[in-house]
């Protein structure tokens, strides 16, 4: 990864892989922002092999993207996607959930043949 600063507007293409970011995505995201008092941070949304289903989901904060990154912005925040984890992330919505289970981000990906019961990893 590069020290690139954010791009200022969504990537071109971002439109064509509606990804979407649920209006609970965007508070929790918003929260982390003003809890680090950093505007800039964005979450990074990765897919890697692994996990009971055969891929995971993993998410991060960052302030920088890389080449291959495609940034998308909805209700005021910004996810980054590397290309090879968006090509299994196509019409996906990332969202956040607070349940007695977990607080953490979710990914509704409509490509997951099956996932597996803690909903951080899917096969396709």
């Amino acid at each position: 990864m590069t020290d690139q600063p954010p791009p200022a507007a969504p990537s071109p293409g971002a439109e064509t892989a509606d990804i979407r970011i649920s209006a609970a995505a965007a508070a929790r995201i918003h929260a982390l922002m003003e809890a680090e008092n950093d505007s800039a941070l964005m979450l990074r949304v990765t897919v890697s092999g692994g996990g009971c289903s055969g891929f995971s989901y993993g998410f991060d904060l960052e302030r920088t993207t890389a080449e291959d990154d495609l940034l998308f912005e909805q209700h005021g925040v910004r996810v980054v996607i590397d290309e090879a984890s968006l090509d299994l992330l196509h019409g996906s919505e990332i969202d956040y959930t607070d349940d007695l289970m977990a607080a953490a981000f979710t990914v509704r990906n409509p490509n997951a043949t099956s996932t597996c019961g803690c909903g951080t990893s899917f096969s396709i």
